[in-house]
């Protein structure tokens, strides 16, 4: 059943995310996987729904507008705070060496191979797409999905520590 359900959606989805995409800054394999997961969230909760072709569509722009305020809300940093390579002063090189620390112990606990694909992201390695994939065993294509699912959940850790550390002033 799951099966045929999938393979009958396929075309639709693949439709469907190739048009929201562009708009909702997404690629549209992010929101493929996203609608995918979704469905087999819901399989296993409730069971196949019942117009497929209509909750696929609202699934699939469901997500585009989850990730269009996830962009809205996202600025990068004018510059990077811990590349200030100016001061090689012990206090500067101890709270840089605590950051990789909590980075590090972040990335660890990432659930899944989440780990092991943020570490080989930040080998110093310098390691292509490809031979992250060939060391993970997993897809070239499905990497990037992945990687922003693994991205999103540090960053969501990692806020609340931020957040608390700063407070203390």
């Amino acid at each position: 059943m799951t099966d045929d359900l999938v393979a009958a959606l396929r075309p639709l989805l693949l439709a469907e995310a190739s048009a929201e995409a562009p708009a909702s800054g997404a690629e549209p394999g992010d929101l493929e996987q996203a609608v995918w997961l979704r469905l087999l969230e819901r399989l296993d909760s409730d069971g196949p729904p019942v117009d497929p072709p209509g909750w696929l569509r609202r699934a699939v722009r469901a997500e585009a507008r989850r990730s269009r305020r996830t962009t809205r809300h996202e600025r990068p940093y004018e510059h990077e705070p811990a590349a200030d390579t100016d001061r090689h002063d012990p206090e500067h090189l101890a709270l840089a060496a605590a950051r990789h620390r909590a980075l590090r112990d972040a990335v660890r606990r990432l659930p899944g191979r989440c780990p092991r694909l943020v570490e080989a992201l930040l080998s110093p390695n310098d390691l292509t797409y490809r031979e992250i994939a060939g060391e993970l065993g997993i897809s070239q294509g499905s990497l990037g999905p992945e990687r922003s699912r693994c991205l999103g959940c540090l960053r969501r850790m990692l806020t609340p520590e931020v957040a608390a550390r700063g407070a203390r002033g």
